[in-house]
């Protein structure tokens, strides 16, 4: 898989990642304090997403630094 390739990947990841963690706090906030188990566990979840998108922008940086040094 070329840089550009995994590089466009990451960015698809990213993007369906950030819908999906929007939607789960959309959902925490419509729920309310109904049921803090369920509350709380979507949270974490939510909370989780936000380090893997973390780790997956840290990985695009990385690819668009040795796209560029490649061009160069």
């Amino acid at each position: 898989m070329s840089i550009e390739d995994e590089l466009r990947q990451v960015e698809e990841d990213l993007v369906r990642l950030r819908a999906q963690n929007q939607e789960m706090r959309r959902q925490v906030r419509e729920v309310g304090a109904t049921d803090q188990v369920e509350v709380s566990a979507m949270i974490s979840q939510a909370d989780e997403l936000m380090e893997l998108i973390a780790g997956l922008e840290r990985r695009r940086d990385t690819l668009r630094e040795r796209l560029e040094k490649g061009r160069k």
